[in-house]
């Protein structure tokens, strides 16, 4: 079977790799399709993300979906063909933040195509995949497999404005348009925000934005363009979706005085320097978001009720054309979410 395996920076390989077998407690699933995400882009073109760095070859891949084949001793789950999105965490359990109901942060969590342990957790990219058979969710009835392929990043954004509290009838400001930051949009919009900014350097992405049902669209560049938040509709609450430390200053700037700040976008490693003083004088709050965890389920279900997600697919590339649609994912004036088809 084929499977996509990064080596390093810019050293990407689709081989042929043996066919898994579930072990005690493990499903056997046959991928469909897995969505190419920015920390899949990172490992590509940096050998990184953030700061977890390549230390071996690892299978990237964390969108996926696919039907399930069979089990191994003890597991139990949906019936054999039965259409499945993975759920890619596998949190400790035990961990003072797993206890807390914080699974998300776990300090011993199993991610699939995450090198931030070691051995690394090896991906979904690849025809069959051995994974916790509770880690299976069945499809809501209406889903097909390729919208279900946005469920992981779908949580994610879910998860960010849940930590950005009730936006039910606020305004937010979000800064980025990739891929993320358009299924923030749309996530704020299925939580009630009356009206939603979005900012980025690309019309192209912008478009995408649209799509996702933003209601203004702004370019980062143009500081004084229409549709920036003004003193007659402040942003409440702004969610920084580019990764960029001028993303995060924007947020900053552009957000009401008591408003929250949500970063989710991975800055560069290292230290970022930010307008630290503004936090104090307008008492603005700054909350992180990690991954997600329940927001899963959600996230199918959101899917499954709307069928405008479809437009934020740009292409289903088959995974012997691998290095094309990383190429064409890490391009946002040619795409928004590209998936590799197995």
């Amino acid at each position: 079977m084929l499977g996509c395996v990064i080596h390093g920076a810019g050293d990407l390989r689709v081989a042929e790799l043996p066919m898994p077998v579930p072990g005690p407690g493990e499903a056997l699933v046959a991928v469909r399709y897995g969505g190419i995400c920015g920390s899949d882009l990172h490992y590509w073109r940096h050998g990184g993300v953030g700061d977890f760095r390549l230390r071996e070859p690892m299978m990237l891949g964390h969108e996926v979906v696919g039907t399930v084949v069979s089990y191994g001793a003890g597991a139990t789950g949906p019936a054999p063909g039965t259409a499945v999105a993975v759920h890619p965490a596998t949190p400790c359990g035990h961990c003072p933040e797993c206890a807390d109901g914080r699974a998300n942060v776990c300090r011993d969590t199993r991610y699939l195509g995450s090198a931030a342990r070691f051995p690394h957790v090896q991906g979904g990219f690849a025809a069959h995949v051995a994974v916790p058979a509770d880690q299976l969710r069945k499809l809501p009835d209406g889903l097909g497999l390729r919208r279900a392929a946005l469920a992981e990043p779908l949580s994610v954004a879910l998860h960010a404005v849940r930590r950005a509290g009730d936006v039910t009838g606020r305004h937010v400001l979000v800064t980025g348009a990739g891929p993320i930051g358009c299924l923030v949009v749309a996530a704020a919009k299925a939580a009630g925000a009356a009206r939603v900014t979005v900012t980025d350097l690309l019309p192209e992405a912008l478009r995408y934005a649209a799509v996702a049902g933003a209601d203004a669209l702004v370019r980062a560049d143009d500081r004084d363009g229409a549709g920036w938040p003004d003193e007659a509709y402040e942003a409440d609450t702004a969610v920084e979706a580019s990764g960029a430390a001028a993303g995060l200053d924007t947020c900053l700037r552009r957000v009401r005085r008591g408003g929250v700040v949500v970063q989710l976008g991975m800055l560069p490693p290292g230290r970022s320097p930010f307008a630290g003083n503004l936090l104090v004088s307008r008492e603005i709050e700054l909350r992180g978001a990690f991954r997600f965890g329940a927001e899963f389920d959600d996230a199918l279900e959101l899917l499954a009720a709307r069928g405008e997600f479809d437009g934020l697919i740009s292409r289903v590339v088959p995974v012997a054309d691998a290095e094309e649609a990383f190429a064409l994912a890490a391009d946002r004036s040619r795409s928004c979410k590209v998936l590799l088809e197995f």
